[in-house]
């Protein structure tokens, strides 16, 4: 039902973009509402949800832990087909909300159902931990791709991905100083919140209208 989803911008938008959240955050946590509205600014329709782990967390006391991602693909595909976007649809989500979407993406771009994948804060590796890549389906990626990443995000900074075997479908925009919710120190980079997600969703927008749908 659509009630599982958050939606917001115009009806009759180009595309829409369905996000996941990451493995510790809801849906409407701070960063993805904020992302949500710099989306929705610039005329995409977005559409967010939950994975039923995350959702459970609202009914219970305990802090139901995140599942292996890739177990996810199966929700993350249900919440494809429950949304049933009449536009192109462009799917992906925040760290692990995109990191499931990009495990799922070439199949449904191979059968026309996404035009395309985006990503805000790609977990490339845990924490402390760059030898444990999450980039092996990555190199043969054949979906139209774009990843918002910050230059200081501690999931893969700019010095550590270019490094890495990325198919030449991923264009990557690099946002000065960001962590891994693109969030700069204003003091630092004279860049804040605000700045750098108008800068993602303009990104998103043009990269959008080049997409062959």
């Amino acid at each position: 039902m659509l009630d599982m989803f958050l939606l917001q911008g115009p009806q009759d938008a180009r595309f829409t973009i369905l996000l996941a959240h990451g493995a510790g955050a809801p849906m409407d946590s701070a960063s993805m509402t904020a992302a949500a509205n710099a989306l929705a600014d610039v005329g995409f329709r977005v559409a967010r949800f939950e994975f039923a782990y995350m959702a459970a967390r609202r009914t219970s006391d305990g802090r139901k832990p995140p599942p292996r991602a890739e177990t996810l693909n199966p929700e993350y595909e249900a919440a494809i087909e429950e949304l049933g976007a009449s536009n192109p649809l462009i799917i992906g989500g925040k760290s692990m909300g995109g990191r499931v979407a990009s495990m799922v993406a070439d199949d449904l771009h191979s059968r026309g159902k996404i035009a395309g994948l985006l990503c805000l804060g790609y977990p490339f590796h845990p924490p402390g931990q760059p030898e444990k890549l999450r980039t092996s389906h990555l190199a043969g990626l054949t979906t139209p791709a774009l990843i918002c990443q910050g230059t200081r995000d501690e999931f893969g900074t700019r010095e550590e991905v270019p490094g890495y075997d990325l198919s030449d479908k991923i264009e990557i925009l690099w946002v000065e100083d960001g962590d891994h919710d693109l969030k700069p120190r204003k003091t630092i980079s004279g860049f804040s919140s605000a700045d750098h997600l108008a800068t993602m969703a303009k990104a998103a927008k043009a990269w959008a209208e080049r997409l062959p749908v």
